[in-house]
């Protein structure tokens, strides 16, 4: 227990009873980030420099990419440098900015999963007016309103988490902020901080996935009336990608959803680990799955490569 309240910042956590092992813990966490900085910046590269790219459905991967960068470089820090130096010790105004940043990126990630699957249902329904509908100025547009969503509606419960008086432990049970965790310690009426994420939730994560949901079936519907199988083949697999990342995206942000709701006897590890998961899991795989799946991709990276061998 901290006696004074006005103590500016909080102490994270790394793995507990495992302090001894951070060093060997940080081998994986080191990997996996330099695995997802690298492919996520490969794919932002592609998609500026090769301009058989330059369509919606790769502006839209592009600013995935460029999401789960943000994402993966707003816990990097703090994450590495409680396992690799023990600093554990984050000031308020750094604290409340990282939970901001991470609580934000993650609506803006839902919201481009949305924005992707309308892009498809445009491209199969609508395949011959599909660069009409979908412009460049379309598209800026619904980036710029996807990331005032996400970013404006994390203010309301982060803005008053500066005022609170923190009069309890000042230790955090993750080696980074987030808001669930920081709001316990407020020694304050947290009613709103309490049930304004919760209908947020409801109306970003839980909308936003009907809405995908709704898409597919209209997608499918619209594929099935098509009269060659290699047609309908081939629609399909433009879409394979991603529901390979709605899929990852949605269910690591439902099992963290339920272990935060109804793991109270749960063991503390598995809430980390499930955390953990959330933030490295989606922005590891998505460049890992539209790579592998899509040969418009493949190719670019081969001429890329192929470029980058002339130059040197």
């Amino acid at each position: 227990m901290w006696p004074n309240s006005s103590f500016n910042s909080f102490l994270l956590t790394g793995f507990p009873d495992l302090e001894a092992a951070h060093r060997w813990i940080s081998i994986p966490f080191f990997l996996v980030y330099l695995s997802v900085l690298l492919g996520n910046g490969a794919l932002l590269l592609l998609v500026k420099e090769d301009h058989s790219l330059h369509e919606p459905m790769y502006y839209f991967l592009a600013m995935l990419a460029a999401t789960d960068l943000g994402l993966t470089l707003t816990t990097m820090p703090s994450v590495l440098g409680v396992l690799w130096l023990d600093h554990r010790e984050i000031g308020h105004v750094a604290c409340f900015s990282q939970a901001y940043f991470i609580h934000s990126l993650s609506f803006v990630e839902s919201g481009i999963l949305l924005a992707m699957a309308c892009d498809r249902f445009i491209a199969i329904r609508n395949p011959l007016r599909y660069t009409s509908i979908l412009t460049n100025t379309r598209v800026v547009k619904m980036g710029l309103g996807i990331l005032m969503r996400g970013f404006v509606s994390v203010v309301p419960p982060v803005l008053p988490l500066y005022f609170f008086p923190y009069c309890h432990s000042h230790e955090l049970s993750h080696a980074f902020c987030l808001h669930q965790d920081v709001i316990k310690l407020a020694c304050a009426d947290t009613s709103f901080n309490r049930l304004y994420p919760v209908v947020l939730v409801a109306l970003i994560f839980v909308l936003d996935s009907l809405v995908i949901l709704v898409s597919y079936v209209l997608i499918l519907r619209t594929v099935l009336s098509l009269a060659a199988r290699e047609e309908r083949v081939k629609a399909l697999n433009t879409c394979v990608s991603h529901i390979c990342c709605v899929l990852v995206f949605y269910v690591t942000v439902t099992g963290l959803s339920l272990i935060h709701r109804f793991g109270e006897q749960v063991p503390q590890i598995v809430h980390l680990i499930m955390s953990y998961v959330y933030l490295l899991f989606p922005p590891l795989m998505n460049p890992a799955i539209y790579s592998a799946k899509t040969k418009q991709i493949q190719r670019g990276i081969l001429r890329l490569f192929a470029t980058w061998r002339v130059r040197a």
